[in-house]
């Protein structure tokens, strides 16, 4: 087989002669005439987009019903009409019991408007080298979560402490309190601290949620919203059916920053989701979903698993929906997640950098674009469960799902660039969960690391199916590691076995 390249704008033009394009198969090539397709040469215009401004607005005053500071906002909520406009004054909010919006209300805050779950903690006591105060814990609760440290598992629990607006470190036992670190004995209601408080402001996070999801079509803007104490899978603010959640700040809480649960056609766009304790932005059974233009970055802060439970960036369970124009970056776990029976998925357009583990991972689920995104540098965290195989994933990472499209991303320098999964997942609402009809089409791949890889893995129970996986129209910068049915490939070795017939390695 003969190949010609030349350059065009933003792709090339590669003349195959002597083989049909055969769609990934690894049935051999048949005869054909030379026939002309494009491989990229350039990344997609993700890389050089612009991010807007994210995080509270400050363009326009908020005019309605004021909420002023110190104030509970339930009463002044349930004395107006529906579809009324909330105006939180400058300042800190703390909140003791989740606000619930009615129908068509909005929720606004003017500059500089925050909502807490905090509370200050006064009348420390030195003991030895600690500082204790009593009283300030709830009664001890039930537990839940995976934590990077399933011994002591200290992501489990929610009251988190700050100095001066410091997130501390949660020891498990008083012998471990150092400066920086808190414990808490939940059954000696008694808080210790490692740092000497006075002089400073000691907050920790109390109130469980900031909004909860009790009516439709409601609106959400320009508020800060922090030290929640959220529970695992559960979010500072829990958004319904029909929400428009813009231009906020998420920050600091315990679980998910913002988790959209049974909120068909919500849009969550343009805020700021920094910092939270487990995860950026959730979704759970909600369709048509719009999750755009956000910055999500640095969750994942309280130690939840990194490798494999919702910790990270964004994620998102039976529910469908476009996910376009983020920034996902350096989120201790994966950077966009679709797990269990998700359908109808459009990935686009994101930039998903330095996260821990997979950038992208789309899991035992159905119909899906994955496309226009620039995939960098992810997959190099270190803990339980994270490894350099295929089987730990990659920049992109699809498993044992069906009706997939990976097309036109700029995949570079993850510790694995593109791995395809077959594994025995067994059953859900569209059928088996099966590894098929995956194409993956004019991604542009650069792999600087000799030691990342690309290919697909399988367990013995699920081996791929002839015809399943279709690679073509690719442009490879650096591959020198290629993986299928348990062997590792040269790019020769690769080509022959029926996959990207009409690609080109560099």
């Amino acid at each position: 087989m003969r190949h010609g390249v030349c350059a065009a704008a933003g792709v090339a033009l590669l003349l195959v002669s002597g083989c049909s394009d055969t769609g990934g198969s690894t049935e051999p090539p048949k005869p054909t005439a030379t026939t002309t397709v494009t491989v990229p040469t350039a990344p997609p215009t993700a890389a050089a987009a612009v991010l807007g401004p994210t995080g509270p607005s400050t363009a326009k005053p908020c005019k309605g019903t004021d909420i002023p500071v110190g104030t509970d906002p339930q009463p002044i909520i349930d004395a107006a009409p529906e579809g009324t406009t909330f105006c939180f004054a400058k300042g800190v909010h703390r909140l003791t019991r989740p606000i619930q919006p009615r129908a068509n209300d909005t929720l606004a805050g003017n500059t500089g408007a925050v909502l807490s779950g905090s509370v200050r903690l006064t009348g420390w006591k030195q003991e030895g080298s600690s500082w204790t105060v009593q009283g300030a814990l709830p009664a001890a609760y039930p537990l839940k979560g995976q934590c990077e440290d399933n011994k002591t598992k200290p992501c489990q629990v929610g009251e988190q402490v700050f100095q001066d607006g410091n997130h501390l470190t949660r020891v498990m036992s008083p012998s471990q309190l150092k400066p920086g670190t808190f414990f808490g004995d939940y059954k000696a209601n008694t808080l210790y601290l490692g740092d000497d408080p006075t002089g400073h402001v000691i907050e920790m996070a109390k109130t469980q949620t900031a909004i909860d999801k009790s009516a439709d079509n409601v609106t959400v803007t320009g508020l800060t919203i922090q030290q929640f104490a959220s529970r695992p899978q559960a979010g500072a603010l829990q958004a319904g059916a029909g929400w428009k959640v813009t231009a906020n700040e998420v920050r600091w809480n315990h679980a998910v920053g913002i988790m959209v649960i049974e909120g068909d056609n919500t849009v969550v766009s343009r805020n700021t989701v920094a910092d939270n304790g487990q995860l950026g932005i959730g979704q759970y059974k909600s369709a048509g979903v719009k999750i755009t233009a956000n910055l999500v970055t640095r969750n994942n802060t309280d130690g939840f698993w990194i490798a494999d439970w919702e910790s990270g960036g964004i994620k998102s369970t039976r529910s469908s929906g476009e996910v376009s124009g983020n920034d996902i970056i350096a989120n201790r776990g994966i950077g966009m997640w679709s797990d269990i029976a998700e359908y109808d998925r459009r990935i686009t357009g994101n930039r998903i950098r330095d996260n821990a583990a997979d950038g992208i991972r789309y899991e035992i689920s159905y119909a899906a674009v994955i496309d226009q995104n620039v995939v960098e540098h992810n997959g190099f965290g270190t803990g339980r469960g994270s490894g350099g195989t295929l089987w730990d994933g990659g920049g992109i990472n699809v498993n044992t799902s069906a009706d997939v499209q990976v097309r036109g991303n700029l995949i570079k320098d993850n510790r694995n660039a593109l791995s395809i999964q077959s594994r025995t997942r067994g059953d859900g609402p569209r059928g088996t969960y099966v590894l098929r009809n995956v194409l993956v089409e004019g991604n542009l791949v650069v792999m600087s690391d000799k030691q990342s890889s690309l290919g697909v893995v399988e367990n013995k129970r699920s081996p791929t199916q002839p015809g399943a996986i279709t690679f073509r129209r690719n442009s490879y910068q650096g591959a020198d590691h290629f993986a299928y049915r348990g062997k590792t490939m040269s790019w020769s070795e690769w080509q022959q076995s029926g996959f990207d017939q009409d690609s080109v390695s560099s």
